[in-house]
């Protein structure tokens, strides 16, 4: 019997209609219209009986929409949901739509262009939350839910751990966990398909306890599912008269628990949403924790890298100022260290790798071990840094690397030393009633790294009674003056220090306001790393 058509309808939009199968033209236009679809059952398709409905009886305009017109903006007629008469008489047993019914659903949608040229929406909605539900009967328990945007959760089942872990996805946002009720002989029953076993016999206590589905471990599904899903909140549902092994199930790392006998859809949702957050926030704060292991391990280790002076028995004094470019970093390219030798001698030296990463600064510490082990061997001079360019050239990571040197050793009466450049600023000497000045840079030799036979001659230089020896690194003399371009240089690192020493600084205090004042004319922190040693004979 054909369905008698409601003698006005209304066209739906398709930004108004639900989300439908694109497979099946029948189960759509069902959809638009607000009769219940025939599931795209495809015996639901014969040609339409019915007349189609006329221009003069839609309430959307015939005319072809613009494609450019916001979603927000398009019109929004009322649809018309009530079912015409002989509806309920028309409509078969099993609740599927009959191929009349389809019929004539199909016909109310007109077919010509103008009517379905109407723009796409703009944008999917975002998604809502997603519940992994595992349990042996998963249906029973869980009523429909809502998150806090209004979205309706999304329920996936899964009936075993085998099929949880096909189930569980990156956009599972929790798991609720259906514990079975506890096993009298102090085990737990897992799920049927489950691929989790009990422990094989011989299995020391230690490990039993914590294998899943061993004797005494009633949370042994709990366990499987914390480990196989380590980033996902986990709900435990279970008896109102299982309470112990609820509070248990928390303890071993779930977020919380419900009772089955007091869960409700509202219960259900604050639960999921707490559980999410809660989760989350676990996650945050554990990262945050091993960041700070591990910043506290970094420190630890780059605080042992760095040098610790050797002069027992000199009459010399030594001060160090150290500052790494890296940000909350101890240590950078830049090293230095200074060794008295069993025959009086007093050694210094101070270097610099280009680049300013971790590798650079490991590639200094090798330099500077390797710097130490060959002086206390007798190396000195030209001998010494054609041994240590051997090893830098074996030790960097690029043959583009390259590391700038100076060595001096000071004899034993403190009155004369011997200065071997290689690609370094020249030292800043400052003897007694004598203003501070450059010693000469010409005799020096390239850096490490660039000559395969390069030669680094050793200059003799006379110290004097009283004096003060400044090393230094390029990071020192590189920060700007002012907003310009223009660099502080060697000759006014020269007058800065001079006027420190006339203020009375000495040792660390002259370093530190001489690196303070730096800053200050550069505005701001260095962008390079700055090391700098100071040797001082009273």
């Amino acid at each position: 019997m054909p369905v008698p058509v409601p003698h006005q309808r209304t066209a739906v939009l398709p930004h108004q209609a639900g989300p439908v199968d694109h497979g099946c033209a029948e189960t759509a236009r069902a959809a638009a219209v607000g009769v219940p679809a025939h599931g795209g059952c495809p015996e639901a398709s014969a040609p339409p009986q019915a007349a189609p409905l006329e221009a003069s009886h839609g309430s959307v305009d015939s005319a072809p929409l613009p494609r450019d017109l916001p979603a927000a903006e398009l019109p929004r007629p009322a649809v018309d949901r009530r079912l015409p008469a002989g509806w309920a008489a028309a409509r078969p047993a099993s609740g599927h739509a009959s191929a009349d019914v389809a019929d004539d659903v199909s016909s109310a949608t007109p077919e010509d262009p103008t009517a379905a040229a109407s723009p796409e929406p703009a944008s999917q909605p975002a998604q809502g939350l997603t519940l992994l539900l595992i349990g042996e009967d998963p249906n029973s328990h869980v009523p429909e839910m809502w998150d806090w945007a209004g979205r309706k959760v999304r329920l996936r089942t899964a009936r075993n751990l085998t099929e949880a872990e096909r189930l569980l996805t990156d956009d599972v946002h929790c798991i609720l966990l259906d514990l079975t009720p506890a096993d009298p002989h102090g085990r737990e029953e897992l799920p049927q398909g489950s691929s989790t076993r009990f422990a094989p016999a011989g299995t020391p206590a230690h490990s039993r306890a914590d294998a899943p589905g061993a004797p005494g471990d009633e949370l042994a599904v709990l366990r499987a599912v914390l480990r196989m899903a380590p980033s996902h909140a986990v709900l435990v549902l279970t008896c109102e008269t299982d309470a112990e092994r609820a509070a248990d199930a928390v303890r071993v790392g779930a977020q919380d628990y419900l009772f089955r006998d007091e869960l409700d859809g509202k219960v259900l949702s604050r639960a999921v949403r707490y559980a999410v957050e809660r989760k989350r926030a676990d996650l945050a704060q554990r990262q945050l924790t091993e960041s700070r292991l591990r910043a506290q391990e970094n420190a630890r280790l780059e605080r042992g890298l760095l040098p610790t002076p050797l002069l027992d028995g000199s009459e010399l004094r030594f001060a160090t100022c150290y500052r790494p470019g890296r940000s909350r970093a101890l240590l950078g390219g830049d090293f230095y260290d200074t060794v008295r030798t069993p025959d009086g001698t007093v050694h210094a030296m101070i270097g610099d790798v280009c680049g300013h990463g971790p590798d650079e600064a490991a590639l200094g510490v090798e330099l500077r071990i390797a710097w130490r082990a060959l002086t206390f061997a007798g190396l000195y001079g030209d001998e010494l840094l054609a041994t240590l360019q051997k090893v830098l050239e074996n030790e960097r990571s690029d043959d583009e690397i390259f590391a700038t040197l100076c060595t001096v050793d000071i004899s034993e009466d403190g009155h004369r030393a011997g200065v071997c450049l290689a690609g370094h600023p020249a030292p800043l000497l400052a003897r007694a009633g004598e203003p501070p000045e450059l010693l000469p840079y010409e005799f020096g030799g390239p850096a490490l790294g660039l000559l395969p036979e390069a030669r680094w001659p050793r200059r003799q230089v006379e110290l004097g009674p009283a004096w003060s020896l400044l090393m230094y690194t390029d990071g020192l003399i590189e920060g700007r003056i002012g907003e310009g371009n223009r660099r502080l240089g060697q000759e006014g690192m020269t007058e800065l220090v001079a006027r420190q020493m006339a203020s009375g600084l000495q040792g660390e205090e002259l370093l530190e306001a001489s690196v303070r004042e730096v800053r200050a004319l550069n505005g701001g922190e260095l962008t390079d790393d700055v090391a700098v040693l100071l040797l001082d004979r009273r």
